[in-house]
């Protein structure tokens, strides 16, 4: 009786849905006007030179075809191993959320050896107002992990109402090499070369008092919800996460399309309000760097990642993001 109610209260605690009204809507050039381009050094070290708007521009690593926004890196030059790395691009969002959700339709996603994309949002003064990853992975290595990095003093509970794995329940960005508190999705369609042999999908990230949590969704699944797949004016994520306690016989293994690939929930072992500021958005590329080189070798990649990344362009052809649309609902 006491594990029955137990699992009863923590289904209805963890399910947090919502009902949020759309506050912006970017597709095509509506990007270049929310986002500034970052041309800085790689935070992350990566074989890359982020460029400017106008350089972007000139050279086709981000243009708009048929209201779709291309992102992507540099696929013709063979470079100087003492010079730059490969051009390629990294956006920030000119505003900033919290309470929120936003919906990616993407229909690409960079993949080849040596790559790293990322969709992500982080708070001004990192670590300090936290870093919510939610598309991200490495070498084509699948699935896709959505990782939070913060402050010591958040954690995860080993269980969580999620589609996901726990890689690391620890999103303390000092210890494990800034690894985070990720979750791996089950859903190999979720990342690199499969997620675009199916047309790509969508991501949806939610950020409340109740917790974070992020769902995809691949192209042809037929279990992705009508307001997300048409981009509805208002989203209600009671409607994606539908809670099982008045069934009278819940299950904690119970996993059922609606939960999220991944949720962080506001716990006494994680104040979700104390660690996350105000975010903006981020999209980039970048090519070998902390993560994609430390695991260049293991992920079956020829050469070194540095020497593949100099000297092959044309394995860059495929790395370019396609995005329909972003929607932000607040």
């Amino acid at each position: 009786m006491f594990l029955y109610f137990t699992s009863v209260l923590l289904v209805c605690r963890l399910v947090n849905g919502a009902w949020y009204t759309q506050s912006d809507s970017h597709t095509g050039t509506d990007f270049l006007d929310a986002f500034s381009y970052q041309a800085i050094p790689d935070p992350t070290h990566g074989r890359v030179n982020y460029v400017d708007a106008t350089t972007a521009a000139s050279e086709g690593l981000t243009f708009t075809l048929e209201d779709h926004f291309i992102l992507r890196t540099d696929y013709w030059s063979t470079l100087d191993p003492y010079g730059p790395g490969r051009n390629s691009v990294r956006l920030q969002s000119y505003e900033q959320y919290t309470t929120s959700v936003m919906i990616f339709n993407i229909w690409h996603m960079p993949q080849g050896c040596g790559t790293w994309p990322a969709v992500w949002t982080v708070g001004d003064d990192w670590p300090n107002n936290g870093e919510i990853d939610i598309l991200e992975g490495i070498n084509d290595q699948g699935a896709n992990q959505a990782t939070l990095h913060t402050t010591p003093g958040c954690t995860m509970p080993d269980w969580r109402y999620q589609q996901g794995y726990d890689v690391l329940n620890d999103c303390d960005t000092f210890i494990n090499s800034n690894s985070g508190c990720g979750v791996k999705f089950n859903d190999a369609t979720s990342y690199g070369p499969t997620f675009n042999g199916n047309d790509g999908g969508w991501y949806a990230v939610e950020r409340s008092e109740a917790g974070i949590s992020v769902w995809f969704w691949s192209r042809y699944a037929g279990t992705v919800p009508q307001e997300v797949e048409a981009g509805y004016e208002g989203v209600d994520t009671d409607n994606w996460v539908r809670s099982r306690a008045t069934r009278y016989s819940v299950s904690l293994f119970d996993i059922s399309q609606g939960e999220p690939s991944a949720y962080f929930p506001n716990t006494d072992s994680c104040d979700i309000a104390s660690k996350f500021g105000p975010h903006n958005i981020v999209i980039n590329l970048t090519l070998c760097g902390d993560w994609a080189g430390s695991a260049y070798e293991d992920s079956g990649c020829p050469s070194t990642c540095e020497d593949f990344v100099n000297n092959n362009p044309g394995a860059f052809e495929d790395a370019y993001f396609d995005f329909e649309w972003l929607k932000i609902y607040t």
